[in-house]
């Protein structure tokens, strides 16, 4: 079984470092394009929202866990 872990765990490893080969692109023009539109601020800023919005839910979802298991001892 560890055998398999470890060779489930080199897969992705090699997964990930060639996604990230690939993405080192040198044209970056969409990039370029949005900030100059001013575009650019609007993605960061639903990312953001996005984040922190996940980031409350799972804070919120820890103590209600947290409450229930207290009541249940």
């Amino acid at each position: 079984m560890m055998k398999y872990c470890k060779k489930i765990t080199a897969l992705f490893t090699m997964i990930l470092l060639s996604t990230a080969l690939f993405a080192q692109d040198k044209d970056v023009s969409v990039a370029d394009t949005m900030r100059s539109n001013g575009r650019i601020y609007v993605v960061v800023a639903v990312v953001l929202t996005i984040l922190i919005g996940l980031i409350l839910y799972i804070i919120r979802l820890d103590r209600k866990i947290t409450k229930l298991e207290r009541e249940s001892n």
